[in-house]
């Protein structure tokens, strides 16, 4: 203990005890380094798959990962610049389909991971990848709203079936259900909420009620 004392605690001249104070650590800013893992390469796990089945359903992830991170992105762009009558409803409505979306984003993304591939992140990158139209900056009519998001969610149906498919056959069985179970069944959803908005109520009207 008297060691300890020692090495811990200095006198001084009056005999009181002055505990020396820590050198703040320097954090070390600037670094750049090559990459760990390239785009488009494979680390193996031992999951019971070929490699050539991790590569194709990775690519195929990748390519849904992009497409929902522009479909996320829109439903919040349209959050903050819908307007008219029926505002509050999408405003909310948008939203939530939002945080959905963004929950879909995070399990493929690390689906990506689990296969030992690279998930797409950077908007840039995610740009380049998807095939979805891009809205303009500036603000649409709601109906507009609602027919883009339409159209990016059948474009990202339509993609799922084929990748679940694909997985299936393949025996890939963690990402076919990744595609039914969630990215299917989410998407499907949304839709039917969203149509609901562009129905024409006079088309169901009765005859002779005109």
């Amino acid at each position: 203990m008297a060691n300890r004392s020692a090495e811990t605690h200095t006198h001084r001249s009056n005999g009181s005890h002055h505990v020396p104070r820590a050198k703040p650590s320097q954090a070390l800013y600037g670094q750049r380094a090559p990459e760990v893992q390239p785009y488009g390469t494979l680390v193996c796990y031992p999951l019971g798959l070929g490699d050539d089945v991790r590569a194709q359903s990775a690519l195929d992830l990748n390519i849904t990962l992009a497409d929902t991170c522009v479909l996320r992105d829109m439903y919040k762009k349209h959050h903050w610049q819908t307007w008219g009558p029926t505002f509050y409803q999408l405003h909310l409505l948008f939203d939530k389909h939002y945080a959905e979306q963004a929950e879909l984003v995070d399990k493929v993304a690390e689906r990506v991971q689990t296969l030992g591939g690279v998930a797409i992140a950077m908007a840039h990158d995610i740009a380049e990848l998807s095939e979805i139209e891009r809205p303009p900056r500036g603000r649409e009519e709601v109906p507009v709203q609602v027919s883009r998001l339409l159209e990016a969610h059948e474009h990202i149906l339509i993609r799922s079936r084929t990748a679940a498919r694909r997985a299936a056959d393949r025996g890939d069985d963690g990402t076919n259900d990744l595609y039914v179970s969630d990215i299917l069944r989410t998407n499907e959803t949304q839709v039917w909420f969203l149509a609901e908005h562009l129905a024409d109520p006079s088309a169901a009207a009765p005859r002779g009620s005109r």
